[in-house]
C-alpha cells in the first residue's frame, strides 16, 4: 500500500448516498431477511430514494421485451464504471451482510427504442436510475416510468422520447444487494482460521448471475470494457480482472481503502471477478506475466499453493504455443474459495476455484489430488483463448467453450507432468463418460437451437456430459486464424468450420468430405453409432447406438453417424482368446475400449450380455490400471442392478477371485503397503485393488484396513495411512465399523484442512448403519456442518451406498422445495443429485414414484435437472427391461465363474 493515504471523491460520494438512503436500505433488507427466514432465494426491490417504491411485475406470456427471456437487439454496450462496497460484517439491523454499489454503463443505440431493458436481479435500487446522453448536440429523454420485472430479471425503463441510434447514452444506477451465501453473483464465503470466523467476498457469474451484482447486459455477445473499483477494509486485499491500481484510503472513524483496478479487455460479463479477503498468496513472473497463487494464509504458509505456482508457467507456455498467440493479459491470478459450486471458473486474469482443486500439500494430497489440480489449471487456462479471447455468441454453442477446453486439458496437464502419460486418460474420463448420457434418447445434440434456449436454467442444464466431453470424441486441429480473426469478439460454431477448412486447404490435406459436413454428424444430432464390421464377409453397418433398443427417437436428423466397432462373433473370439492367453498383445488402452465396448453393446442388445462378461474373466492376470478401471466402471452397474438381490452373492465371490492376485501383487511391490508404486497408473490402480477386494469382502484387506484406523483412532495426531490410500481406507473402516468409528471421523472431518475433510467426508457416507445415514443427510441441511457447495455431492455418496440409496431418496423428495430453493434452479448439481439418488432404480414401483415426483413438484420445478429427470425415467424403464432379460442368465454366469 503507498502513502499519501486519502478518499477519492468518488468514495466520499458514495458514503453520502449511503448514508441519506439508510432508512430505505434498512426497509428493503427487512423484507430481505423475512424472506432470507423463509428460505425464499426471491428478494423484492425495496423503496427508490424516500417517496418512490417501483413496482414488482410476475409477467403473464406476451409480447412485450420485457416478457422476454433475451434481450432486444437494440442497445450495445461499450463500457461500464463499477464501484462495490462488500460489507464483511453483519448489518446491526437485519443481521444480512450487504454490498452497496453505483454503476454507470455507456450504450450505443444500434435502434431507435424509446425503452431500455438492462438485466437485474435481487438488486435493491436506492436511487431512480438517470439516463444522459454522451453524444454531442443530442438530449437525451426523460424516464416516464421503471420497474422490476423479476421473473425475466430485467430493470425495465420506459422513456418519454426516443434514443436515436448511432448515439452513446450513459444509464447511472445505485443499489444494494445481499451479500448472500449462495454461491452466486457476488456472495460471500465464510472459513475459520485461528479460531476466527472470516468472510471473503468473491463471485460466480457464469452463466447469467453477472446480473445479481450489478445492473448489467448480461448475456455474451455483448462484450464490454469494465473499470472495477473496490472499497473494502483495511487489512483486505480486493482482486479483479485487471491489474490493482496504486489503492487509497482514510484513517477516518471508518476507515476504508479505495481499490481500483486497469480496465480490463473487451470481455463478456460472466467473465467478471471481483473478490475481498484477507489472503496471502505466493507469485512468480513468466516472460512478464505476473502469476500469483491465492488462498487462506495458513494454506499458503503450509507451501499449498506452491505446486499450483510451479505448473501454472509451463501450462501457460504450452498454450501460447499451441495457439501461436500471446497469452493477452498482464498477470494470471488465481484464488481458491472455501465455498464453490463450481470446481473451477475461468474469470478472465481472475481464475477462481474449489480449495480442492487448487492447493496440494503431500502430507494429505492424494496422487488424484494432484492430477485433478493439474487439469483442471489446464483446462481453465485454455479458456483464456478459446472462450475468453473468442467467446460463444449464445450459450446454446456452449460446447465451443467447454468441449475444447476438455480436450486440450489432457495436452496442458501432460506438458505439466509428462512422466504421467495423462494424454490416455481422456478414453476413460471423456469418451466412456458420455456414452452413459448420450446412449439415451433423452440426451441432446452438442449445440441447440438458439430459440430452444431461453431462461437461466435451460442455460445451466447445458453444463452436463454432453457438452464438456462428448467432443473429445472428434479430433479436433486448432486453426490460428480463428483465434486471430474473432479474438475480443463472438462467434458461433459454424464460424469454427470454415476457419478449419481453411486450414485443411491451405495444407494440402485431402478430407474425405467438406469440415462442415464431417463435424456436424456431432454436433446437429445426439447420440454416436456402432459399427458393425463383419471380418468374415467384409460387410459393413451402422446404426444409432441407444441403451434400450426399443426406445423412441422422436427427433430425426439428416446426418450420417461417424464410426465406433463392434465384431462378427468369429472375431470376438479371437479377441476373447488373446485376452484369456497373451492380453499383452492387445495395447492397454485398447483392452480398456474393448472392455468398454463390449459392456455398452450388451447394454443395447447388440451382443449377448455373456460376451461382454467373458471380457473380464482374463482379469485375474491383468496388472494394468486402465482395463481394471474400465471394467469396475461397468461393474458397478451390475452392483446397482443386483446389490439388492440374491445374485449380489454370486459377484461378490467372482470379483474377489479376480482381485486377490492384483492385490496381493501390490502388496509385494510396496513392501507390505509401506511406499506407493512408482507409476502415476500403479498408484491409481492399487487403490482399485484395496477397494474392490475389501468391498468384495477379502477378510486379509478388511483387517489390513481396520488396522491403520484404529491405529489412526488411538493418536489421531498421528495418521499413518498413506494419502494416497485414504479415501478408500477410511471408507472401508467405516463400512466395517460402527458409531465409534464414524463420530471419529467426523470430529477429524469438523478441524480437518479442505483436502482432507473431502475424503472424510466421502467416507462419512459408506457406513452401513441407517441411523448415521439418515443423520448424515439432515446435516447436509445445515451449512454449519456440510458446507452448501458439498451438500448435494455428500447426498450422493449416500445413495451410493445400497443400505443409504432409500433414505437419500427419501430425503431428496421430502425436502425438495427446500434444496430447490436453498440453491436455486440454475444451480450446476441439481442433475448430478436426481441421476445419483435415482440410478439404481429398476422396479416397476420405483418407476412410479419417480414419475409422481416428477408430477408432485412440477410447480416447484427442477431447474438444471430437469432433463435429469427425464433421464432418469428412461434410464429406469431401460433398468427395468435388462433385468427382466437377463437376471437369471446373469446370476448363473457369476455363479458358475466364481468356481475355482
Amino acid at each position: 500500500m503507498g502513502k499519501g493515504f486519502f478518499i477519492s471523491k468518488g468514495v466520499g460520494v458514495l458514503l453520502i448516498i449511503v448514508g441519506a438512503a439508510s432508512v430505505a436500505t434498512i426497509i428493503a433488507l427487512s423484507v430481505v431477511y423475512s424472506q432470507e427466514k423463509a428460505k425464499n432465494n426471491e428478494v423484492s426491490p425495496t423503496n427508490e430514494g424516500s417517496t418512490t417504491k417501483p413496482s414488482t411485475t410476475t409477467p403473464t406470456p406476451s409480447n412485450k421485451p420485457w416478457d422476454q427471456y433475451r434481450l432486444p437487439k437494440t442497445l450495445v454496450p461499450e463500457h461500464y464504471n463499477l464501484t462495490l462496497w462488500p460489507r464483511l460484517k453483519p448489518d446491526n439491523t437485519t443481521g444480512l451482510y450487504i454490498f452497496t454499489g453505483e454503476s454507470s454503463v455507456e450504450f450505443k443505440c444500434v435502434e431507435e427504442t424509446d425503452l431500455i431493458l438492462i438485466h437485474s436481479n435481487k438488486l435493491n435500487y436506492t436511487k431512480a436510475p438517470t439516463v444522459v446522453s454522451v453524444s454531442g448536440g443530442v438530449t437525451a429523454p426523460n424516464i416516464k416510468k421503471h420497474w422490476l420485472q423479476t421473473v425475466t430479471q430485467y430493470l425495465v425503463i420506459e422513456l418519454e422520447g426516443t434514443l436515436k441510434k448511432d448515439h452513446v447514452y450513459r444509464l447511472s444506477t445505485e443499489f444494494v444487494g445481499e451479500l448472500a451465501d449462495d454461491l452466486g453473483g457476488f456472495y460471500r464465503s465464510v472459513y475459520t482460521e485461528d479460531g476466527i470466523e472470516k468472510v471473503v467476498a468473491t463471485t460466480q457469474m457464469q452463466p447469467t448471475d453477472a446480473r445479481k451484482s450489478f445492473p448489467c447486459f448480461d448475456e455474451p455477445a455483448l462484450k464490454a470494457v469494465f473499470h472495477i473499483t473496490l472499497i473494502h477494509e483495511p487489512g483486505t486485499v480486493a482482486l479483479s480482472n485487471g491489474e490493482q491500481k496504486e489503492p487509497s484510503f482514510n484513517l477516518d472513524d471508518k476507515p476504508v481503502i479505495e481499490t481500483s483496478f486497469d480496465p480490463t479487455e473487451k470481455m463478456s460479463t460472466y467473465l467478471l471477478a471481483f473478490i475481498v479477503s484477507d489472503y496471502d498468496f505466493v507469485n512468480n513472473t513468466i516472460d512478464t506475466v505476473l502469476i500469483r497463487i491465492f488462498a487462506r494464509k495458513s494454506a499458503i504458509a503450509a507451501g499449498q499453493g506452491d505446486y499450483a505456482l510451479n505448473k501454472t508457467g509451463p501450462i501457460l507456455k504450452f498454450f501460447e504455443e499451441y495457439y501461436n498467440s500471446s497469452y493477452p493479459l498482464p498477470k494470471s491470478d488465481q484464488i481458491a474459495l472455501p465455498d464453490f459450486n463450481a470446481g473451477a471458473m475461468e474469470n478472465w486474469g481472475l481464475i477462481t476455484y474449489r480449495e480442492t482443486a487448487l492447493l496440494y500439500d503431500p502430507a494429505f494430497s492424494s496422487n488424484g489430488n494432484k492430477e485433478r489440480i493439474a487439469t483442471i489449471i489446464a483446462h481453465e487456462l485454455a479458456h483464456m483463448w478459446f472462450g475468453n479471447l473468442v467467446t460463444l455468441r449464445w450459450w446454446n454453442d456452449l460446447w465451443l467453450n467447454e468441449g475444447f477446453a476438455s480436450y486440450v486439458e489432457y495436452l496442458g496437464a501432460d506438458q505439466a507432468e509428462p512422466d504421467w502419460n495423462v494424454k490416455d486418460l481422456i478414453v476413460l474420463n471423456d469418451v466412456h463418460r458420455v456414452f452413459a448420457v448420450d446412449a439415451l434418447t433423452s440426451s441432446h445434440p452438442l449445440s441447440s437451437k438458439e430459440e430452444d434456449i431461453q431462461k437461466p436454467e435451460q442455460i445451466s442444464e447445458l453444463f452436463d456430459a454432453i457438452s464438456y466431453s462428448k467432443v473429445s470424441e472428434c479430433i479436433i486441429f486448432t486453426s490460428i486464424t480463428y483465434l486471430n480473426e474473432f479474438k475480443f469478439g463472438n462467434t458461433v460454431y459454424t464460424d469454427l468450420w470454415k476457419h478449419l477448412q481453411d486450414a485443411c486447404d491451405n495444407t494440402g490435406q485431402k478430407l474425405p468430405d467438406t469440415v462442415a459436413n464431417i463435424m456436424n454428424t456431432w454436433v446437429l444430432q445426439m447420440g454416436f453409432p456402432v459399427v458393425t464390421i463383419d471380418t468374415v464377409t467384409g460387410n459393413v453397418s451402422q446404426k444409432h447406438f441407444l441403451l434400450d433398443p426399443d426406445s423412441k427417437v422422436t427427433v430425426d436428423s439428416p446426418y450420417k453417424y461417424v464410426s465406433k466397432v463392434n465384431y462378427d462373433q468369429s472375431n470376438w473370439d479371437k479377441l476373447l482368446n488373446i485376452l484369456s492367453t497373451n492380453h499383452t498383445h492387445i495395447p492397454v488402452i485398447n483392452r480398456a475400449q474393448l472392455v468398454d465396448d463390449a459392456f455398452n453393446m450388451a447394454r443395447a442388445k447388440i451382443i449377448p450380455t455373456l460376451l461382454a462378461l467373458n471380457t473380464t474373466t482374463y482379469l485375474r492376470n491383468e496388472k494394468e490400471f486402465m482395463p481394471w478401471e474400465s471394467a469396475l466402471d461397468n461393474m458397478n452397474f451390475f452392483y446397482l442392478m443386483f446389490d439388492r438381490s440374491d445374485v449380489y452373492g454370486h459377484i461378490q465371490a467372482y470379483l474377489q477371485k479376480q482381485v486377490t492376485p492384483l492385490f496381493r501383487h501390490f502388496k509385494e511391490i510396496t513392501r507390505n503397503w509401506a511406499e506407493d508404486p512408482k507409476g502415476h497408473m500403479d498408484q491409481y490402480n492399487e487403490v482399485n485393488a484395496i477397494s474392490l477386494a475389501c468391498k468384495t469382502g477379502l477378510q486379509e484387506c478388511t483387517d489390513l484396513v481396520k488396522g491403520w484406523f484404529q491405529t489412526w483412532m488411538s493418536n489421531s495426531s498421528n495418521n499413518i495411512i498413506r494419502p494416497n490410500l485414504r479415501s478408500t481406507v477410511y471408507c472401508n473402516a467405516i463400512a466395517a465399523g460402527g458409531a465409534k468409528e464414524w463420530e471419529f471421523a467426523w470430529e477429524q472431518f469438523s478441524k480437518a484442512n479442505a483436502i482432507e475433510a473431502d475424503k472424510l467426508r466421502s467416507a462419512m457416507a459408506c457406513t452401513k448403519e441407517p441411523w448415521l445415514l439418515n443423520r448424515y443427510l439432515e446435516y447436509t441441511l445445515t451449512p454449519s456442518k456440510i458446507r452448501k457447495q458439498d451438500a448435494t455431492s455428500t447426498i450422493v455418496y449416500i445413495a451410493n451406498n445400497v443400505v443409504g440409496q432409500a433414505l437419500a431418496w427419501d430425503f431428496v423428495r421430502a425436502h425438495w422445495t427446500y434444496i430447490f430453493n436453498e440453491y436455486g434452479g440454475g444451480s450446476f448439481s441439481f442433475s448430478n443429485l436426481i441421476n445419483g439418488v435415482t440410478k439404481r432404480f429398476s422396479t416397476d414401483f420405483e418407476l412410479q414414484q419417480l414419475r409422481q415426483f416428477k408430477e408432485d413438484h412440477s410447480e416447484t420445478g427442477f431447474g438444471s435437472g430437469t432433463l435429469a429427470v427425464d433421464q432418469s425415467i428412461e434410464r429406469t424403464i431401460s433398468n427395468m427391461k435388462w433385468l427382466e432379460e437377463n437376471k437369471s442368465i446373469v446370476s448363473k454366469w457369476f455363479e458358475d465363474a466364481a468356481k475355482p
